[in-house]
């Protein structure tokens, strides 16, 4: 096992045991020098969940939490659930299953609550929402962001992190914006598949190395993230398991020790409270 003398996190990574690679996925990041995981659960869609309550989102929440336990019992530190509901659901249920945009809306809204009660309970550390990164009509985008500002009115009131799925962008202050009036800091909202800089939330970025250069050399503080999908359709999707500990080694070489801390060790206890440090068990 590598051992990269770091903590070393992936922020963003999804697990399917039963569909994808799941645990031995774990085992790869592990034997890169992997630690720490936040495991934010697959779309419901995905799993074969065709919801129609609050309720019915729990089975995917189970699943990942599930998942999450198993994970980390390989894992030198461990993991946590990230837990919400996949922006492009809304999608699913206006296009596809003939829900209009305020029916759609409600029903995401429910399953955001019911997210916020495995955070407030225990299991989850942070909620995921968020709006779609495509083009949509006027009426769904409109509903998308009530979707967005009520996560974040939830993460204010549970008083977690919320992971964002959104449209790339380099300047989110608006959402930001959003996140504080709703008492929510700026800096709890985290912009998952993010590039290097970016304006108003904490960018979680992707593991590229050009992204990651300019994340590095502007030092503030970012995530590092693989958005690995565990999907059997489509291995090694969006990255593979290994990427963020082989970047860590990459950015060690290159000089980017204080990246690292920064990534690793600093933000995620700004952002979630999370220290990677004292979870270590070597």
């Amino acid at each position: 096992m590598d051992d990269l003398g770091t903590p070393v996190l992936d922020d963003h990574m999804h697990l399917d045991p039963e569909h994808g690679r799941g645990i031995e996925a774990v085992k790869d990041f592990a034997r890169s020098g992997g630690t720490h995981l936040l495991v934010v659960n697959k779309p419901s869609w995905l799993l074969g969940v065709e919801v129609e309550s609050g309720e019915d989102f729990r089975e995917v929440f189970d699943a990942t939490v599930d998942a999450v336990e198993r994970a980390s019992e390989v894992l030198d530190g461990r993991a946590w659930p990230v837990l919400g509901v996949h922006p492009g659901l809304i999608s699913k249920l206006v296009d596809d299953r003939g829900y209009d945009p305020a029916e759609a809306r409600d029903l995401m809204r429910a399953g955001l609550a019911e997210a916020a009660e495995y955070v407030a309970d225990g299991p989850g550390v942070a909620l995921k929402t968020g709006r779609p990164h495509y083009d949509v009509s006027e009426a769904v985008w409109d509903a998308s962001n009530a979707v967005l500002r009520r996560g974040l009115e939830l993460g204010a009131e549970t008083g977690c992190a919320v992971q964002l799925h959104t449209e790339a962008s380099e300047d989110l202050t608006e959402v930001a914006e959003w996140a504080e009036d709703a008492g929510l800091p700026a800096e709890r909202v985290v912009k998952h598949y993010a590039g290097g800089r970016l304006a108003g939330p904490t960018p979680s970025v992707m593991s590229e190395k050009e992204r990651l250069e300019i994340a590095a050399e502007a030092g503030e503080p970012f995530l590092m993230e693989t958005d690995f999908v565990d999907d059997p359709d489509r291995p090694g999707a969006v990255m593979g398991p290994k990427t963020v500990p082989r970047r860590v080694r990459w950015m060690q070489e290159e000089g980017y020790d204080d990246a690292v801390r920064n990534a690793h060790v600093e933000t995620p206890e700004r952002v979630y409270g999370l220290s990677t440090e004292t979870s270590l068990s070597r």
